[in-house]
């Protein structure tokens, strides 16, 4: 299937199909120097099959996990471009999960001033959501996100084939990011998640989820209104994530804690099942006081008020203008007792 992104002159395909990868060279303009970036969690013979068909392509990558996200490995992947002679008409292709799109995207965005990115996500939190949508970003000071661009890839290429690599845990995490959408805008989806097995209808969700989406970048592709929605979960889910002490959470168990007090009771009662069933965390044991002042610090808070997304009725969302400190009560809500 193809979706298209609608963005003026940045608008751009996601080609989502089975298979794709072994003939992704018939999508992407892979005739010039290409850098492939990776991280050493991801099959190897997934950017080999990249490299392998460029005209010459070259393979960096970067160790697993948010810490690759960071402004010294930012630098070294620019210096590697400049030392293999990378012009601007040339490309960087990320083929990994969401840390390798958003180092991938941002490196593209700077060597240069800019040159063409293509994403080949690997990791279904990735497929869902990360590789759409131009954010591109690295993390300073343990602040995820904080030091970035929006900056469009030319294509995204989705293999559902390459998910079959994916231990269950890395499945759950992404499935996460696809019940944080159904809540806020799907709830025919959000019943898949609770009557069906998730992993059968794994394509429709992709689909269903890119649609979504595709639908909140278009009309507002930089995050001035519409797309805050799309920050569901997120408002504690990143303080929690920003707790070294916590640091053993995947971004989509944290989502998945982060959405349970941004939820009516009765949307809960619904939500916590679901999570339980994809096997993510519906507690943690965190000290409220420390996800505060990491709340604090989020790009999205102004004045000390954060726009948080409110889930009344499943399907349907509200927007609200909460001070950090009353966010606490909601933090309750997920921390273990006995703290």
């Amino acid at each position: 299937m193809n979706i298209h992104m609608n963005l003026g002159e940045n608008s751009y395909d996601i080609k989502v199909e089975r298979g794709i990868l072994k003939k992704v060279s018939e999508e992407l303009n892979l005739n010039r120097k290409v850098f492939v970036i990776t991280d050493s969690g991801v099959p190897k013979q997934y950017a080999q099959a990249v490299a392998a068909q460029c005209k010459d392509g070259h393979i960096a990558t970067v160790e697993t996990g948010e810490e690759s996200k960071s402004i010294a490995v930012f630098e070294s992947l620019l210096k590697k471009m400049l030392e293999l002679g990378f012009t601007r008409g040339d490309c960087v292709v990320a083929v990994g999960g969401g840390v390798v799109g958003d180092l991938s995207g941002f490196v593209a965005s700077a060597y240069m001033r800019g040159v063409d990115f293509y994403n080949i996500p690997t990791t279904v939190l990735s497929q869902i959501d990360s590789s759409i949508g131009g954010k591109v970003a690295v993390n300073v000071d343990g602040i995820k996100n904080i030091v970035g661009a929006f900056y469009q890839p030319k294509k995204v290429i989705i293999d559902p084939d390459v998910l079959s690599t994916l231990p269950q845990r890395q499945i759950s995490n992404g499935l996460s990011e696809a019940v944080k959408m159904s809540l806020t805008f799907n709830e025919e989806i959000f019943r898949i998640f609770e009557n069906e097995n998730p992993w059968d209808n794994i394509d429709k969700i992709i689909i269903e989820s890119l649609k979504l989406k595709k639908f909140v970048v278009e009309q507002d592709e930089k995050e001035s209104g519409l797309r805050k929605v799309l920050n569901f979960g997120h408002t504690i889910g990143h303080a929690i994530e920003s707790d070294t002490n916590l640091s053993e959470l995947y971004h989509g168990e944290c989502v998945a804690l982060g959405m349970i007090p941004m939820c009516s009771e009765i949307v809960r009662q619904r939500l916590i099942p679901v999570l339980q069933k994809l096997n993510l965390p519906t507690k943690v044991s965190c000290n409220p006081d420390a996800v505060i002042e990491a709340m604090s610090h989020d790009k999205k808070v102004k004045n000390g008020k954060v726009t948080a997304i409110f889930v009344e009725k499943a399907g349907s969302y509200v927007m609200k203008d909460m001070p950090c400190d009353e966010l606490k009560a909601g933090i309750e809500l997920v921390r273990e007792k006995g703290e």
